[in-house]
């Protein structure tokens, strides 16, 4: 992808957003970042060539405004999520990162490219395949995980935003999407990782999943067209590579 090309990012200001930023930036790709505050946005990006901010609630912004920003861009990349606290787990709104997707595919939509736009969403790996494809999910945990969707917003959420995009199939001319699905997350940088078309381990013996690595596979999904084309209509796990540090 050239500097010409350009990506919507949302969810910037995250800890991984904020990793997903640098690295399109570094690769010299234009971004368009919507964020509510841009002054949590990483320190070291602010006056970046090729970083357009757009200060922003992308629940609230109007159909017309994120037509706009949606307009001409090669791919769109969601970074949204939770914050982990009380408030963030149990609090409004609920759906932020459905809703978010919903928004943003109907832009897509009303944008009418003549070339796909990749639609890139960071999900997660207690959201299901459909069609019980994640086979390697026991009894015990689709137990669990039916419980914590009923009880935890959040888990309800991540699940909805994936079926949207599952929903869409892999026929529409106007958007493919992949959906990343990362183990337990670490505050760590880019190192050796492996991506499976399926689930690899339990709720209970979970892997792990540094963050580096999860912004360096969607900057690859946005920039690399091979990558692209491997994973295009998928949920694919991402997971540090076990070979690492032994």
């Amino acid at each position: 992808m050239s500097a010409q090309h350009t990506v919507l990012l949302v969810g910037g200001t995250g800890r991984t957003g904020g990793r997903v930023l640098q690295q399109l930036l570094e690769r010299g790709v234009n971004v368009r970042a919507i964020v509510r505050s841009a002054e949590r946005l990483p320190a070291d990006v602010a006056g970046k060539p090729g970083l357009t901010v757009i200060e922003a609630d992308l629940l609230t912004l109007s159909d017309a405004d994120l037509l706009r920003h949606a307009r001409g861009c090669d791919a769109v990349i969601s970074c949204l999520g939770h914050t982990i606290s009380l408030k963030g787990v149990l609090g409004a709104p609920h759906y932020l990162v459905a809703e978010a997707v919903e928004r943003l595919c109907r832009a897509i939509r009303a944008s009418r490219p003549e070339v796909p736009v990749k639609f890139i969403l960071m999900s997660s790996v207690s959201v299901n395949r459909a069609g019980g494809l994640d086979t390697y999910r026991g009894a015990f945990d689709r137990f669990f995980m039916w419980m914590m969707r009923g009880l935890v917003p959040p888990a309800r959420d991540n699940q909805r935003a994936a079926d949207i995009l599952q929903g869409i199939g892999t026929g529409d001319p106007y958007l493919q999407w992949v959906a990343v699905r990362p183990d337990t997350l670490l505050e760590e940088e880019t190192t050796e990782y492996s991506l499976h078309e399926g689930l690899v381990s339990t709720l209970f013996k979970p892997d792990s999943t540094n963050m580096g690595n999860v912004a360096h596979f969607m900057c690859e999904l946005a920039t690399n067209q091979a990558t692209w084309g491997d994973w295009a209509g998928k949920l694919p796990v991402i997971i540090n590579d076990s070979a690492v540090g032994e």
